[in-house]
């Protein structure tokens, strides 16, 4: 478990997945980020797959790969690249393990770095093959919601900057697990660049937003002075969840680069719809920040 922390915060990420499991604010003495095992994660990282593939697999070339659902790396350790007190980088690279989903050569990097503000979360992809490299890329942290046990789940509202006349969703359909359908349908609760929680918008699931031009994502109550804000700049979709049917305290606000497969037959893996690319011997950056009250 590698820990940072600044004069505001403090945070904890496991080298195992790389997954932020402790965010906290040392003057309220809270902790943002859920931990309870009605839902045992915490923060996960989805690469190079989000959601779910049919059949838990892909194709390349027609030949058959499996794909875990959010992809591989929540399973593989990651080795420590760079180490000072408010800010860590943990590192993957390919091995014969990982090429057994993905035949691939590429490095994978995540950054923590602790502000005054908050917590930013950069990746860096790096395509150290000859050919191209496609994959999705997500970021799956769960707030705690009441934040720091003021209010409740339904007091709480997200702010969608800059504010969009309407806003649709991927239609979801349970086979038994979630795919897309191919249909959309608008956001429920939303009206003038405000989402009001509660916990039947949830009924079906997750809600994949189509990013229209979002650039932030605000958790807050007028039972707080705390709240939370997402940088989703950076991203082509924002994915809004908790665990259905269950009247969970905690929302996860996802940016996603890729999205779940439409229900159906399996899908070459150069084709996924909105996958990102990267030619060989190419990097990305990409940065989620944690703007925290």
């Amino acid at each position: 478990m590698q820990k940072i922390e600044n004069n505001r915060f403090s945070a904890e990420i496991d080298e195992h997945g790389c997954q932020l499991t402790h965010l906290v604010n040392k003057q309220g003495n809270f902790d943002y980020i859920w931990n309870n095992d009605i839902w045992p994660k915490h923060a996960p990282i989805l690469f190079p797959a989000i959601g779910r593939s049919n059949d838990d697999a892909y194709l390349i070339d027609g030949q058959k790969y499996e794909m875990p659902q959010h992809g591989f790396v929540a399973d593989f350790d990651f080795e420590v690249a760079d180490k000072q007190a408010d800010q860590v980088t943990l590192s993957l690279k390919s091995t014969d393990e990982t090429k057994k989903y993905y035949p691939f050569d590429f490095g994978f990097d995540v950054t923590f770095v602790l502000t005054d503000q908050g917590l930013t979360v950069s990746f860096e992809v790096q395509n150290d093959g000859d050919q191209d490299l496609s994959y999705s890329l997500g970021y799956h942290p769960a707030f705690n919601v009441p934040i720091n046990q003021e209010g409740s789940f339904d007091d709480y509202r997200l702010d969608l900057e800059p504010a969009q006349d309407s806003l649709e969703t991927y239609e979801i359909v349970k086979k038994p697990n979630p795919y897309r359908s191919g249909k959309v349908e608008k956001l429920p609760n939303y009206r003038n660049g405000i989402v009001e929680l509660d916990h039947d918008m949830f009924a079906k699931g997750l809600l994949i937003i189509k990013n229209e031009g979002i650039k932030t994502v605000k958790l807050y109550s007028q039972a707080t002075e705390h709240s939370v804000t997402v940088d989703v700049s950076d991203f082509d979709h924002v994915t809004l969840w908790t665990k259905e049917g269950a009247n969970a305290p905690f929302l996860c606000i996802e940016p996603f680069n890729g999205l779940p497969d439409v229900y159906g037959d399996l899908v070459e893996l150069k084709s996924k719809e909105d996958n990102q690319h990267l030619d060989a011997k190419q990097s990305k950056h990409y940065q989620v920040k944690l703007n925290l009250k």
